[in-house]
């Protein structure tokens, strides 16, 4: 999606380049690992393995034929290890926001995506929430049962992909040598953008976008600059423009409650 220089200088080189892992017939030994590790590397943000935390059991069905790629990704995203690693550390919609870009390679593309698994996870529970994904005709059109998830809106002409996708997902990415883990932040990344319906503003030169831009973290303060709407009934009719003050965790309320009140929002910048 990217030209050659700005992929570098966005850090996404590597995705514009690499070619999908694909579990092949009559693959060797040398590709079956390839094929296992380039799955946790995917399905745990990056996160390094330790030995004591492979699925030796998972491996092993996979490496016999058993289970296919799409059922060891599975087994990685309904382990306990990935549980503790993404669910219980995580506020629910940043659980959904790393479940997207682990398990279909890209980011929410709006609010109503992030409902409708808010709502799975809820209403029938942790399983059910990735199933969602794995068992999704997005999931067997982009990937199929033998291709490994990978970051697919860093790349073009893909299955159901959107415009706005590219700046969603750069918002979750860290660089290639990150990990969703080491970013420490338990708050959604995706807030005012996904609450508004706003791609993110690109700017390859500053580092700010790629550690987290209007991201946020709990403590972060916004300034909101507001049309506010007009009056009905009052004998003159002016626009008037304000600012507030709002923390990050009341951040996606306050424009929500804004917008339908008919206010129009300028701006958002942390103070």
């Amino acid at each position: 999606m990217a030209g050659l220089q700005e992929a570098g200088r966005l850090g996404i080189k590597p995705f514009e380049e690499a070619e999908p892992v694909e579990l092949r017939p009559n693959w060797t030994q040398d590709e079956i690992q390839g094929v296992i590790l380039a799955a946790y590397r995917q399905v745990l943000g990056n996160e390094h393995l330790m030995q004591s935390e492979r699925l030796v059991g998972s491996e092993s069905l996979l490496a016999k034929g058993i289970i296919t790629v799409r059922e060891f990704v599975r087994a990685i995203a309904q382990s306990e290890l990935y549980r503790q690693k993404f669910l219980y550390p995580n506020f629910h919609v940043r659980f959904i926001e790393l479940n997207y870009k682990h398990l279909l390679g890209r980011a929410p593309y709006d609010q109503s995506e992030i409902s409708y698994h808010l709502d799975i996870f809820v209403s029938q529970g942790y399983e059910a929430e990735i199933n969602s994904y794995l068992s999704s005709v997005e999931y067997q059109d982009s990937f199929g049962d033998n291709i490994v998830p990978y970051h697919r809106d860093f790349q073009v002409d893909h299955v159901g992909q959107r415009a706005i996708g590219f700046s969603r997902l750069l918002q979750l990415y860290r660089g290639y040598a990150n990990s969703d883990r080491a970013q420490g932040q338990k708050q959604p990344r995706l807030t005012w953008e996904v609450a508004r319906n706003l791609a993110t503003p690109i700017n390859a030169s500053a580092r700010s976008t790629l550690s987290g831009g209007l991201g946020g973290s709990r403590g972060d303060v916004y300034r909101l600059r507001v049309l506010r709407a007009a009056v009905p009934g009052a004998a003159v009719v002016r626009q008037i423009t304000t600012e507030l003050l709002v923390p990050y965790d009341q951040l996606t309320n306050k424009l929500q409650q804004l917008n339908r009140s008919g206010n129009k929002v300028i701006s958002v910048t942390p103070v």
